[in-house]
């Protein structure tokens, strides 16, 4: 055959060759010499990203493409679509190799006749062809695919001798079959559009298989001019459709009728058949997840494959396998938590508002770091255009880090106190310690860290409200977020380790910059995407193993062979002695503290923490069961305003969180109904009780020596109305016995409170003599009855025993006639 051939090239291009001067017998030769061999490289197709129901069956959210392809294979595709192909393109396929002998020499014939161009093109020769374009367009380097893409379709006399020979390759290795199938899905019908499968699907809203007659050969007539005869132009922007008939009733069906591949009354039905298109626009791209919410998951898939090495050496490489591998993706989204997450932040959070609202729930599965439910209050759209003309449509994904689609991250408020509630329980520390909560100014110098040196200059702090809750046990800071205790829980630890633990929870900013470990750090100053803080408070739920958060379950390359995925890494964060007593201190701020709103109360276990920044231009919730652990975000994309101070569709904006928080947990629980969390760690929890030594009546010095000997860290009350002589200890809290450890706050005397003795009974000069010796004066004394020397006291108001300010109050006396 390829002897034959060379003989008929000879006579086909020797016009041609007379005008090079080229001698006629060379052409032989040079038809030896091109390559024979052409492999036809798996197919550009286009890659579908699902999420799953309840019961494991996959839903699809979008399709990527460059190029709109299904493969399919021989028996997907209609005869009627085999047949028209032939009986057009190619009648004598199944008996030639590659070459049509007849069609050469007719075309040598009209080439040395110069009456016609024929270029005899046999199936396979096209389907040479379109091998060669297939591989151009992979091309990464756009200079080299342009060029490529020129040297495959130029129309010269190399260009055609190399597709004659390959096209002879090509029958040697492959199958008739095999040769039309591949052409079949190669095929561009128009557009982006390319092989028949997808063609069908498009044009007429069916599959390969399912295709008439009419609609067959309407499809196999656009092969010829792609873009010329596709019918997707309506007939009032063009003649596509009418030209598409045109060739389909005069080339395509009188061909198949002669060659006997239909019968006169299926032509006849056909000719009858006018082309109507019933165009199904395919799902393109992660806007067309939107009606579940789930495009900006979708987008974070999709960067995930942009950022992951196991994809591709570099960004382009790993983009364009994405785009053309046929990849079949199977992410870790939940369709019914999903739609419960949607529902519960648009019952509260509009898509626009007065100011720049923003709002993100995010759901990681404690033990997995599957990412189970991901929505905002925004619709997806990467189109600048619509972006720019509709507030309430966004390309930026509020729960990722900006490497993966996301902003640059909100500061989350007290929500970070965890970490700092972590290191406390690690280092030795316990839930009833007791600190100073009181508001005031901090030496910055005090606090620790051993990673930076220290810092320095003071921090002046306000708990939230302007609360003063004087000493509160550690468990009570955290149920009521007491930050001036907070603070001072830091000052006894290490400012360096309390970022390393949040770091072995996975906190890190969105920014991709270190996480900044200043004091202020401890009330949740670093900006953190809400994906990050709710796989954290996952890894709290789980026992202190933290697992990274994941996307994608699973992925199928074209050929249904199973890729490698990024696999979630689990890690021991803290003991599982500390993520217990966390937990339990976690659980009073949902039943008991800052978080009741939030609690669905349906009897499941439930633990988390608020947040809330400076000028409340942030506010978030984030919190777990054993099962699902989940972060709500609520504030400002750009700007500064109080989401406490406004109202948002009638409800407190503060309290937003809480409403979305407990509408969708609700749900969730349901599906995913959580267990009892570990009991907490009984020393962790009580401490080392030890005895507060007395220190009534001493000076203030030996006062905080004594508490230092015991293991109790001294606080300075400063001076209170007291009886004791002035700078004497007049009272401390707390008294009795305390964890060794806690803060004792002490309280020297003013010296001006004195003791009201008891008089009751005595005459009114005696009583006058027991309250001058007492040191109450005479002008404070008032009497109710009788003063003189027959009268006796019967009670006084204030009672005996109690204080009195020397000098001021009003001591009431009274009297009555003796006997």
């Amino acid at each position: 055959m390829s002897a034959i051939a060379g003989i008929l090239v000879t006579a086909m291009v020797t016009p041609a060759l007379a005008v090079t001067g080229i001698a006629a017998n060379n052409s032989i030769g040079m038809f030896e010499n091109l390559p024979s061999y052409i492999k036809p490289d798996a197919l550009a197709e286009k890659t579908n990203i699902y999420a799953k129901k309840s019961d494991g069956s996959p839903v699809l959210l979008a399709s990527v493409f460059e190029q709109d392809r299904e493969e399919v294979g021989w028996n997907d595709i209609s005869q009627f679509v085999k047949d028209a192909v032939i009986a057009t393109e190619d009648p004598r396929f199944y008996s030639h190799g590659g070459v049509d002998i007849t069609s050469t020499l007719r075309a040598a014939a009209q080439n040395a006749a110069d009456t016609g161009s024929s270029g005899a093109s046999t199936i396979s020769m096209q389907y040479v062809r379109n091998i060669q374009v297939q591989k151009a367009e992979a091309i990464q380097d756009e200079a080299e695919r342009d060029a490529a893409y020129k040297e495959a379709t130029k129309t010269t006399l190399d260009r055609k001798l190399k597709e004659i020979k390959l096209a002879i390759g090509l029958e040697k290795e492959y199958s008739k079959d095999d040769i039309l199938l591949g052409y079949l899905n190669i095929a561009p019908f128009g557009g982006r559009v390319y092989g028949i499968q997808s063609a069908a699907q498009y044009y007429f809203g069916v599959n390969a298989s399912d295709l008439t007659l009419a609609q067959a050969a309407s499809l196999v007539a656009t092969v010829n001019e792609p873009n010329g005869l596709r019918i997707d132009i309506p007939a009032d922007q063009g003649t596509n459709i009418a030209d598409n008939q045109a060739r389909r009733d005069k080339d395509v069906l009188p061909s198949m009728l002669k060659e006997h591949k239909i019968t006169q009354a299926q032509y006849d039905e056909a000719i009858a058949t006018p082309v109507t298109p019933n165009i199904v626009e395919p799902s393109t791209g992660c806007q067309t997840a939107n009606p579940i919410a789930a495009g900006f998951f979708c987008d974070y898939v999709t960067h995930i494959v942009k950022n992951d090495p196991a994809f591709g050496a570099d960004e382009d490489t790993r983009w364009n396998n994405f785009k053309t591998g046929g990849y079949q993706i199977y992410t870790t989204l939940d369709v019914e938590l999903q739609g419960a997450a949607m529902s519960a932040v648009n019952n509260y959070v509009p898509k626009t508002y007065d100011f720049d609202l923003g709002a993100s729930l995010t759901t990681v599965q404690p033990g997995t770091g599957k990412v189970l439910a991901m929505v905002q209050n925004k619709d997806y759209s990467a189109d600048p255009e619509v972006t720019a003309s509709n507030a309430g449509a966004s390309a930026i994904n509020y729960s990722t880090d900006f490497d993966y689609g996301g902003s640059t991250g909100f500061q989350v408020g007290s929500t970070y106190k965890i970490f700092t509630l972590a290191e406390w329980l690690k280092t030795g520390h316990s839930l009833n310690d007791i600190v100073n909560g009181s508001p005031g100014t901090l030496n910055l110098a005090q606090f620790k860290d051993s990673c930076t040196g220290g810092n320095g200059g003071t921090y002046s702090v306000k708990n939230d409200g302007g609360a003063n809750p004087g000493n509160v046990s550690v468990l009570n800071a955290t149920r009521d977020s007491v930050n001036l205790a907070y603070l001072r829980m830091a000052q006894k630890l290490d400012q360096c380790e309390i970022r390393k633990t949040a770091e072995a929870f996975g906190v890190h900013r969105a920014d991709n910059n270190p996480l900044v470990e200043l004091p202020s750090a401890v009330l949740g100053t670093n900006e953190i995407a809400p994906l990050t803080m709710a796989a954290a408070f996952a890894g709290v739920a789980n026992g202190g193993v933290f697992c990274t958060p994941i996307a994608i379950d699973k992925i199928l390359d074209s050929s249904g062979n199973e890729l490698p995925v990024p696999q979630s890494t689990c890690t021991q964060a803290v003991d599982p002695n500390v993520a217990a007593t966390m937990a339990y201190a976690m659980a009073t701020v949902i039943n008991s503290g800052t978080a009741t709103a939030s609690n669905p109360n349906d009897g499941i276990p439930h633990i988390g923490k608020t947040g809330t920044t400076d000028s409340e231009k942030d506010t978030w919730f984030v919190g777990a069961s054993t099962t699902l652990a989940t972060a709500v975000w609520v504030g400002n994309v750009v700007g500064t305003v109080s989401i406490r101070n406004t109202s948002i569709d009638g409800v407190s904006g503060g309290n937003v969180r809480h409403a979305v928080w407990k509408q969708y947990m609700t749900d969730a629980d349901g599906k995913f109904p959580g267990g009892a969390f570990p009991t907490a760690d009984t020393k962790l929890l009580n401490g080392v009780q030890v005895p507060i030594p007395n220190l009534g009546g001493m000076t203030i010095d030996a006062a905080k020596a004594a508490l230092t000997s015991a293991g109790f860290d001294f606080q300075d009350g400063g001076a209170i109305d007291g009886a004791a002589a002035a700078g004497a200890v007049e009272s401390y809290s707390p008294s009795g016995t305390a964890s060794k450890g806690s803060s004792i706050t002490v309280y020297t005397s003013n010296g001006q409170l004195r003791t009201i003795p008891n008089i009751v009974g005595l005459s009114p000069n005696a009583a006058l003599g027991v309250l001058s010796s007492s040191g109450i004066g005479l002008s404070q004394v008032q009497w109710d009855g009788p003063s003189d020397s027959s009268a006796r006291v019967t009670g006084t108001n204030p009672g005996a025993g109690n204080p009195i300010r020397a000098g001021s109050d009003i001591l009431r006396i009274s009297t009555a006639k003796a006997g």
